[in-house]
């Protein structure tokens, strides 16, 4: 018998390899980890409808895939049920001691990316709460079992989830400071991060997850959890408070759109940046339909990216505080007028004027209709390096996003939600939904959701081959990222036209997806998944 990780490279794979689109009837769940999917399959092979399916799996995505997200994250869905969209925004406030004072007082220039600082009140636990008691079928302590089990048992370590993991104990291995102990101690016990098809096994967490399972969240915000949570606080000099957790609730929100191709694009509105991926799209519906030009096309998409990303990174926070509205943002003559500046040669694009006068995304679905999209997140890898001791609480570093310039509409005040980056997506046409799709990875979420409606709707591919298509991202000015595998034809053409292109050496940053579609008239599903990382969807 021999050990994967001593056979053979996990991480090397010299010859093409292909995926065929997935078809299902009775249910589909598509996310970043086969063990994930699993859970959500069972819950609805068990009866439990599309929130059901979508809870189990996001629990049991903070244990399989504890890099990019956990119970210290946040959340934000977009749920089809009945016949009707709904939207949920957990991203969890600032906390009240956070101001601009208290971290200059700990000197900072800028808001630091770990440790306590950063952390905002967590809203993942929350969220699967608030789901569950208004949309779900199965008892909430039923949905968060294959969760418990996984983390009691164990389970091997998948290749791209090792490859993070790595990373992190680098990262935070590197920092002299008590706070950052206890993430050592919870995940690279053996002074080392888990190798691939090595057995993890999560005990503090699965003791957690029971207590929220138990609780219906409510130990995470008002009880030992929450006393735990305030006590490392206190005990290391951060900000976050148990009234902060107290406090927390998660807010339903009406998802707002763009018209593009016949079909309309749905994300949640501010404080998250789904505005991003509508306003790109609305530029290019502005621009009319494409031609046959591939390098023309592909120009006039980064183009009305750029243009989008300045002004949600000049606009977008806590939408109490934004300046221009959405409605602004997203108004006909504005985005005409953004639209014009598009020309055949690369911008370096600046914020317009509206006013006039490292994430896992899920999707699923099940057999009558009904679709979830989900998106949950710790921001950058393992968030803020902040464990709770004997928890498996690793809490986010959302507040990395925050300003100290008093002047910037992100800029942290008490009580304040961060811009955000992550956004799930929805599709639908004349009324009737089409589908969930997303694509995590941190500022490379809306120029994902921009590819992927575009490979749909303009280039007409099925979710596989929008998923698999090379990726580009934006990063600022003229410079232009892409994957490996990007066609160089294509890469030179940009080049001729003013981008700066940078070929990236592998293709962790350009985001993770899932794609679930519905067929109205038969109830047919069809889902693809991500190629760039240990991704499955499951169909029933």
């Amino acid at each position: 018998m021999f050990a994967p990780h001593d056979a053979f490279d996990p991480h090397y794979y010299p010859f093409p390899s292909r995926r065929m689109v997935t078809y299902g009837q009775r249910g589909m769940v598509a996310t970043s980890q086969p063990l994930g999917a699993q859970a959500g399959l069972q819950v609805l092979q068990r009866g439990g409808n599309a929130v059901d399916a979508a809870i189990a799996t996001a629990a049991a995505l903070t244990v399989v895939e504890p890099t990019a997200n956990g119970l210290g994250g946040d959340l934000f869905a977009i749920v089809w049920l009945d016949g009707a969209l709904h939207g949920l925004n957990a991203s969890g406030p600032a906390p009240q001691a956070a101001t601009l004072d208290a971290v200059r007082a700990r000197g900072h220039e800028r808001m630091p990316a770990h440790g306590l600082l950063p952390v905002t009140v967590p809203g993942a636990p929350a969220a699967w709460a608030a789901l569950s008691e208004r949309f779900g079928r199965l008892p909430f302590a039923e949905l968060l079992a294959p969760a418990i089990a996984l983390a009691e048992e164990g389970f091997p370590v998948s290749p791209v989830v090792s490859q993070l993991w790595k990373a992190a104990w680098e990262r935070f291995g590197a920092y002299d400071d008590a706070a950052f102990a206890p993430w050592l101690q919870t995940f690279a016990p053996q002074g080392r991060a888990p190798r691939p098809g090595e057995r993890w096994v999560a005990p503090d967490h699965a003791a957690s997850l029971t207590a929220i399972a138990e609780s219906g969240a409510r130990d995470f915000y008002a009880g030992r959890l929450a006393e735990r949570i305030d006590a490392f606080f206190r005990d290391h000099d951060g900000l976050l408070r148990g009234e902060d957790l107290a406090a927390f609730r998660p807010e339903w929100v009406t998802p707002i759109s763009t018209r593009f191709r016949d079909h309309d694009i749905w994300e949640l509105p501010p404080n998250g940046s789904g505005l991003i991926a509508l306003q790109a799209l609305g530029l290019l519906e502005r621009l009319g339909e494409e031609g046959r030009d591939p390098v023309a096309t592909l120009h006039r998409r980064i183009e009305a990216t750029k243009l989008a990303y300045v002004d949600g990174l000049h606009y977008l926070t806590d939408p109490k505080e934004m300046g221009p509205s959405v409605e602004q943002l997203l108004a006909d003559d504005y985005l005409a007028a953004r639209a014009a500046l598009i020309g055949e040669r690369a911008l370096d694009p600046a914020p317009g004027n509206p006013v006039t006068g490292g994430t896992v995304y899920l999707a699923t679905a099940d057999g009558e209709g009904n679709m979830v999209s989900l998106i949950q997140s710790n921001f950058e890898g393992f968030g803020s390096g902040v464990v709770i001791p004997g928890t498996g609480i690793a809490l986010h570093n959302r507040g990395r996003s925050f300003s100290l310039d008093a002047r910037h509409a992100n800029a942290l005040s008490p009580g304040k939600r961060p811009y955000h980056t992550i956004i799930p997506g929805f599709l639908t046409r004349g009324g009737e939904a089409l589908g969930s799709f997303g694509v995590m990875g941190g500022f490379m979420q809306p120029q994902g959701h921009v590819q992927v409606v575009t490979s749909l709707l303009d280039d007409r591919l099925n979710p596989q081959a929008a998923l698999d298509r090379p990726r580009w991202k934006w990063t600022a000015g003229r410079t232009l990222e892409v994957e490996p595998h990007f066609p160089d034809h294509l890469a030179q053409a940009l080049a001729r036209r003013g981008h700066r292109v940078v070929k990236r050496a592998d293709s962790l940053s350009f985001g993770r997806g899932q794609v679930i579609l519905r067929d109205p008239s038969s109830g047919v599903l069809c889902g693809g998944t991500e190629p760039r990382t240990d991704a499955a969807v499951l169909a029933w």
